[in-house]
């Protein structure tokens, strides 16, 4: 009897490892794909009802992180740094500060929270790493890597959006000796630092990809695409790829064998073939014309989708062969994201768009202007239960867009 209860309670402990709710920049996958159904496929003329706002946020680009509980997101006032939880009905529960924050070139909170179960994570754009309990705000453990790492600031600050995997948090602060770090995501504690190649952070968030024989953590620092071993944090393999600022913010694509990374400021796109043990990677094509520079891009049928940078395009690329499908002059700069087929555009110059592709250029089916917040739009939209999330400086609005 003893057996069948260790047995049952073991069980247990692993279906809720397992089963703890995560929200995440760039959805479920961090390829900016959502999976949600009964969602409107035309918008009204006005765009859709929104159900709350919230106007005082502070400054920031930071998205919604969206559980079942709660919606969080971040906000910077008088140089301070802040986590803000809402119920679903917009009343705010709880704000907690997380330390100093971005108050110099464009200023304000730069990196979505990642929640995982009852666990939020936050990468200031100073360095330090906090956890915090989603239930109340309150600090359960802090790194600062600037000051106990020596991890070297960036021109407009560390920006990260963190990854995990299971029990590991994995973050790339760019120090000397602490260059990329694996960190055990309930103590803080480190599991493995990398000394990687020593290249300073470059804006970007990593992404954990699934190779036959190992998992890989995918990055790119300040001036290469590097690919570390997920559970020693060994360099693999590192990719020249640079562009005059530094500045690498979109998330790795990988499918099946193959990784597609790209940089704005006219550098653009490359992709790699990666070794089935992940220790080679290979030069497959390039093109500089796709060049996202915060507005990320989404994968779908073999073809890549997203807006330019220098080249104020929306570009639609091969995936095999970095050929472009078609290119149209609408909807850039911007970012994207993606369900059930469509595109959800939200461009620089302040609309929301819903965009379906088709063959040779896209149709705009529905379009509305944001209304509330300052500052440029920057922040990237959120899909959960049914509801669009949009973030303008210090406003965060919801809107319902269930069919």
């Amino acid at each position: 009897m003893k057996k069948v209860f260790l047995f049952f309670a073991a069980t247990v402990f692993s279906m809720s490892l397992f089963s703890q709710e995560l929200a995440q920049w760039r959805g479920p996958a961090r390829d900016g794909i959502y999976r949600e159904s009964g969602l409107m496929k035309e918008w009204p003329q006005a765009g859709p009802e929104m159900i709350w706002h919230f106007d005082d946020l502070g400054q920031g680009f930071s998205s919604a992180a969206v559980t079942s509980a709660a919606v969080f997101t971040t906000g910077m006032t008088k140089g301070v740094g802040y986590i803000y939880a809402f119920d679903h009905r917009g009343k705010l529960l709880w704000k907690k500060d997380y330390g100093k924050e971005w108050n110099e070139s464009h200023s304000g909170a730069r990196s979505t929270p990642l929640v995982v179960g009852d666990k939020l994570y936050i990468m200031s754009a100073y360095g330090r790493l906090s956890c915090m309990s989603t239930a109340d705000g309150r600090t359960i453990w802090s790194v600062d890597f600037l000051s106990q790492h020596d991890a070297r600031n960036l021109t407009w600050g560390i920006t990260e959006n963190l990854v995990h995997d299971g029990n590991t948090l994995y973050c790339a602060p760019g120090g000397r000796d602490a260059n990329v770090v694996a960190l055990d995501r309930n103590s803080g504690r480190i599991i493995w630092k990398s000394k990687g190649s020593g290249e300073k952070s470059g804006y970007c968030s990593p992404v954990i990809v699934n190779l036959p024989s190992r998992k890989m953590l995918v990055t790119i620092m300040e001036r290469s695409i590097h690919g570390f071993d997920a559970a020693t944090g060994e360099l693999l393999w590192k990719h020249g790829h640079i562009n005059s600022y530094s500045v690498h913010p979109n998330v790795p694509a990988y499918n099946d064998g193959y990784l597609y990374c790209t940089i704005g400021y006219g550098i653009g796109g490359v992709m790699l073939k990666v070794s089935p043990d992940g220790t080679k990677i290979t030069e497959v094509w390039k093109n500089a014309r796709h060049d996202p520079k915060i507005g990320g891009f989404v994968v779908l049928n073999d073809r890549i989708y997203g807006a330019g940078d220098f080249n104020r395009s929306f570009f639609c690329l091969d995936w095999k062969t970095g050929r472009i499908i078609y290119q149209v002059n609408q909807l850039a700069p911007s970012n994207i994201i993606a369900n059930d087929g469509l595109f959800y555009v939200y461009a620089e110059r302040g609309t929301v768009n819903l965009v379906e592709p088709t063959g040779s250029g896209i149709n705009i089916i529905s379009s509305f202007k944001v209304p509330r917040g300052s500052g440029p739009h920057w922040a990237h939209l959120v899909i959960k239960n049914k509801r669009l999330y949009v973030r303008h400086g210090n406003s965060l609005m919801v809107y319902d867009i269930a069919r």
